[in-house]
């Protein structure tokens, strides 16, 4: 099959997840083209890359490049307007990178409409919440891979003193953690670290401007430096691998909003515990009493996390089951998924 992707968001490539951190829905655009490629496909994609490159077999073309006359299949990422795209395509397809309510917007139903055979691809569940009752019948769910530093990754290797990791967004639950780690767990766990990895927040440590909704996490953050909490920067995929090996606990607060968590999927790979709240799609990356705790308050949070960061057995076992259950996804398998779509 002759293969377009097509994404107009920000400036990435294929090679991006592998030198700069990336959030988790440009990771999977950039990463299913090669392996669409492994597959026997010829793919191709256009998007806002900086400059056209090559990776890993794949040609990557700038926005304003143009466009292939015809192409067996296309693949639209995230926005519906992309169905639209210049190209004479056979197949229509709609990879949703975000919250399915964008879709039933009008102006979204009426390209839906014209390009009705279209399937629109979800990550999981979650992410079908919102979907209108009319386009059901077309939504298919492919779950998005794990990239192989997460899979491949040595064995774990827990820091001392003992370190706890977020990755949750500023604005979804970190001010409720910085509460939680203050009043209940950094008490129980005096010696202990919150890593926080926060884009926006390291600007701010880094002297530079935080955004105006951020700066009291920001100030929260910083004030809580003498109990062991650190800022610090997201990273690229195999840099963010060894923090995953260093820590004892993924805290992760939950949001309503939240359609994959894929930093979850990747640190459960690695072998890191999480414990998370009952909310969205956090609980389809855990299984409880396995690879982490999924927990009804915040007292069960404080505690789980506890045993996490001072008990070896505790933590042992979690980590061995999230190792065994959770890296056996690859991104060749989602390309085989998306395969049956292309008939």
């Amino acid at each position: 099959m002759d293969i377009l992707l097509v994404d107009d968001s920000i400036p990435f490539d294929g090679y991006s997840p592998s030198s700069q951190p990336l959030g988790g829905v440009e990771k999977a655009f950039a990463r299913l083209p090669a392996a669409l490629l492994r597959r026997g496909h010829k793919v191709r994609v256009i998007n806002r890359c900086a400059f056209p490159v090559v990776a890993e077999g794949v040609p990557w073309q700038s926005w304003d490049s143009p466009p292939p006359e015809t192409c067996d299949v296309l693949i639209a990422h995230r926005k519906p307007t992309l169905l639209d795209f210049p190209t004479e395509a056979a197949k229509r397809i709609l990879w949703l990178g975000g919250p399915a309510g964008a879709i039933r917007e009008d102006a979204n139903r009426e390209i839906l409409a014209r390009h009705s055979k279209a399937p629109l691809v979800f990550n999981g569940p979650t992410h079908h919440i919102g979907c209108p009752i009319e386009l059901a019948n077309r939504a298919v769910t492919i779950k998005p891979g794990v990239g192989r530093f997460y899979r491949e990754a040595k064995e774990m290797t827990p820091a001392q003193p003992p370190r706890a990791l977020s990755t949750v967004h500023p604005l979804r639950g970190l001010g409720w953690l910085l509460d939680l780690w203050e009043k209940s767990l950094q008490p129980m766990v005096k010696n202990a670290q919150l890593h926080v990895f926060s884009a926006a927040l390291t600007r701010g440590r880094l002297g530079g401007e935080v955004p105006a909704s951020f700066r009291p996490l920001f100030d929260r953050a910083m004030a809580l430096k003498d109990k062991g909490v650190v800022i610090a920067q997201p990273l690229a995929d195999s840099d963010m691998a060894t923090a995953y090996r260093e820590a004892r606990v993924h805290l992760h607060p939950g949001h309503g909003d939240e359609f994959y968590c894929s930093t979850l999927a990747e640190s459960q790979a690695v072998g890191l515990p999480a414990v998370i709240r009952r909310a969205a799609a956090a609980v389809e990356r855990v299984r409880d009493g396995e690879t982490g705790f999924v927990v009804p308050d915040d007292e069960a949070f404080a505690n789980c996390a506890m045993l996490l960061l001072t008990d070896d057995s505790v933590f042992k076992g979690r980590s061995e089951d999230a190792r065994a259950h959770q890296r056996g996804r690859t991104w060749d398998d989602a390309a085989a998924d998306f395969e049956t779509l292309f008939k």
